[in-house]
C-alpha cells in the first residue's frame, strides 16, 4: 500500500517555509533564514511533525538542481568581463584566507594536520571548501536596496562571488573524487577537463538551437521546457560519465543559457517551479539534518569559532583583494563586508559532504548557524559602511560618469 503522508508532509513545508520567510523577509533578513528555521521546527528537534524520507531527499536533490541553474541563469558574464581583473583579484584572497581559516579551525578542534591522517585531513579541507562560498543574493538584494549595485563596489562584488562559486564547486568535485583512494588525482583532473570541453560543445549546440526557436517560437511553454531538459541531461552527465558534481552541470547549464534571447523568460517560469515547490524543500530538508542533540559545549564552542573566523577571512580577504586593486580603504570596507554572507552554496556544499563522508552530522548544526548569522548581520553591516560616509561621494561620481558615458556611447 502506498503511503499518502507524503502530501502532509509537503503541505507543511510549503506552508512553513513561506511564513517564516515572510516573515523573515520583514525584518530585512533573507529568506531562507525562515526556510531553514521551518526545517528546524518542523523536524524532530522541536514538533516531530515532519522525518526525513527517500521522497523528500529526491525532492531536496530537484531543489539544488533548480537553485544552482537559476545561478548560472542570473551570472552576468558581461560584468564579469567588466570587472575583470579586480574580481579575479579579490576572489583570489576572497577565497585564501577562509580556505586556510576553516582548515585551521576545524584542524584545532579535530587534529588531523598531518597529509597521511587522510579522512581528518580531509574533513579539515572540506570546512575550508565549505567557508569559501559566498551568497550573491543577499548582497545583491542589499546594495539593490541602496541603490548602489552598479557602483563600482558592487560589480565587483558580484564578479568576486561568482568567481568563489565556481571554483568552490570544482574544488568540491576534486575533494569529493579524492575521498575514493582508488581514484588518481591525475584521473579526477582529466575528467573535470573533459566535462568542460563536452559542455562547451554541448553549449555551443544548444545556444544555436536555441537562438533559432526564439526566432521561431518566441516567449512559448516549450522553451523553459527544453531548457530544463537541457540541465538534468548535464547534470546527469557531469554524475555519472565525468564523476563531477550534478549542480557544477546545472550550474553550467544555466550560465549557457545566460547568453540567450529568452533567458530572462525562462528564468521567470523555472523560478515560480522552484520557489513554489522545490527550493523550499531543499532549504527545509537542511533545517530537519540540523539536530539539536548534536549541540554540546565542544560543537557550540566550535560553531562560535567557526562563525567569527568565517566572516573574519571574508572581511580581510576580499578587502585586501580590493585595496591590492586600487580601490579606496572605504571601498576595500565595503567590498569585504559584502563578500561575508554565506548562503545557498554553503549549504549545498555542506549537504554534499555529508553525503560523500566529509563532514561529521555533528558540524552540519554550525554550517546552518553560520548561514543564518552571517545571512542577518551582512545588510546590517554593509548598510552601516555606506550611511557612516553619507554615501561614499567617489562611488556617486562614478556612478554618474558610468551614465554619461553610457549615453554619449548611445549618441554615437
Amino acid at each position: 500500500m502506498i503511503s499518502y503522508d507524503f502530501f502532509l508532509d509537503l503541505a507543511l513545508i510549503l506552508l512553513t517555509t513561506k511564513l517564516l520567510g515572510v516573515l523573515t523577509r520583514k525584518l530585512q533578513m533573507p529568506q531562507v533564514v525562515g526556510a531553514l528555521i521551518a526545517g528546524v521546527i518542523l523536524g524532530p528537534n522541536i514538533l516531530g511533525l515532519v522525518e526525513e524520507t527517500q521522497f523528500l531527499s529526491m525532492m531536496a536533490e530537484l531543489g539544488v538542481i533548480f537553485i544552482m541553474f537559476m545561478a548560472g541563469m542570473e551570472t552576468d558574464l558581461n560584468q564579469l568581463r567588466q570587472t575583470g581583473t579586480a574580481s579575479i583579484v579579490i576572489a583570489f584572497f576572497g577565497i585564501l584566507f577562509p580556505l586556510a581559516g576553516g582548515f585551521l579551525i576545524s584542524g584545532a578542534f579535530n587534529g588531523g594536520f598531518n597529509p597521511q591522517d587522510a579522512v581528518p585531513f580531509l574533513e579539515n579541507l572540506f570546512i575550508g571548501i565549505i567557508l569559501m562560498a559566498t551568497s550573491v543574493t543577499i548582497t545583491v538584494e542589499t546594495l539593490r536596496e541602496m541603490g548602489k549595485l552598479n557602483t563600482k563596489t558592487g560589480t565587483a562584488i558580484l564578479g568576486a562571488a561568482v568567481i568563489d562559486d565556481i571554483i568552490g564547486i570544482v574544488a568540491l568535485t576534486v575533494l569529493m573524487s579524492l575521498n575514493d583512494a582508488s581514484i588518481s588525482v591525475f584521473m579526477v583532473v582529466l575528467k573535470i577537463l573533459g566535462f568542460f570541453l563536452f559542455a562547451g560543445v554541448c553549449g555551443a549546440a544548444f545556444y544555436f538551437i536555441f537562438r533559432y526557436m526564439s526566432r521561431k517560437h518566441g516567449k512559448k511553454r516549450r522553451v523553459p521546457i527544453y531548457s530544463l531538459v537541457f540541465c538534468l541531461v548535464l547534470s546527469y552527465s557531469a554524475e555519472h560519465f565525468f564523476g563531477v558534481a550534478d549542480i557544477t552541470g546545472a550550474y553550467l547549464a544555466g550560465a549557457i543559457i545566460s547568453n540567450i534571447t529568452l533567458c530572462e523568460y525562462v528564468n521567470k517560469k523555472i523560478e515560480v517551479t522552484s520557489y513554489m515547490l522545490f527550493s523550499p524543500i531543499f532549504f527545509a530538508s537542511i533545517g530537519l539534518k540540523a539536530r539539536v542533540e548534536h549541540l554540546n559545549t565542544q560543537v557550540l564552542i566550535f560553531a562560535a569559532a567557526l562563525i567569527a573566523v568565517a566572516m573574519l577571512t571574508k572581511l580581510i580577504g576580499g578587502g585586501l583583494g580590493a585595496r591590492l586593486s586600487g580601490f579606496s580603504w572605504a571601498q576595500s570596507l565595503r567590498t569585504g563586508l559584502g563578500m561575508v554572507a554565506r548562503g545557498e552554496v554553503a549549504l549545498i556544499v555542506a549537504d554534499r559532504g555529508i553525503s560523500a563522508g566529509l563532514l561529521r552530522p555533528e558540524h552540519l548544526t554550525p554550517v546552518v548557524l553560520l548561514v543564518i548569522f552571517s545571512s542577518i548581520l551582512t545588510p546590517i553591516l554593509l548598510k552601516a559602511s555606506f550611511n557612516s560616509s553619507g554615501g561614499d561621494i567617489q562611488m556617486l561620481q562614478e556612478s554618474r560618469y558610468q551614465t554619461y558615458r553610457n549615453k554619449m556611447r548611445t549618441m554615437y
